[in-house]
């Protein structure tokens, strides 16, 4: 069994919560936020060697998931049109994923789960 209690947070609030618990002692390492961010599957794997920065992938994942603003929206705003496809088919054709992770505590209106329910066999969306 297993709880993700960061399930719900894209990585940007991640980090402000972490600078939060931070703010009068230092209770997460420093040394962990400022390293590079990697889901460490293969040596000296880095999430932007396939990831835009957070600052970047953050905003287009909220009107994506939160705000339902599909790909013209997105772009509309000032994206790149081919980052903005690559995102949203990333998101798609990793939805089985989020049907095998455990359960998260929800903070926001779509979480994956409960508030956002995707076929698994999401190739229309790709």
């Amino acid at each position: 069994g297993g709880l993700g209690i960061l399930g719900d947070l894209y990585k940007m609030q991640v980090y402000a919560l972490a600078r939060y618990i931070n703010r009068d002692k230092e209770i997460i390492p420093v040394h962990i936020l400022e390293k590079a961010p990697s889901a460490e599957l293969r040596p000296d794997q880095k999430d932007s060697d396939s990831l835009p920065e957070y600052d970047v992938l953050d905003p287009i994942l909220y009107q994506y998931i939160e705000r339902r603003q599909g790909p013209k929206e997105i772009i509309a705003m000032g994206y790149d049109p081919e980052l903005v496809a690559r995102i949203l088919r990333m998101v798609n054709v990793n939805e089985y994923k989020r049907n095998q992770f455990c359960p998260i505590i929800r903070v926001s209106p779509k979480a994956f789960g409960v508030g956002r329910r995707v076929p698994i066999v999401g190739k229309y969306l790709s």
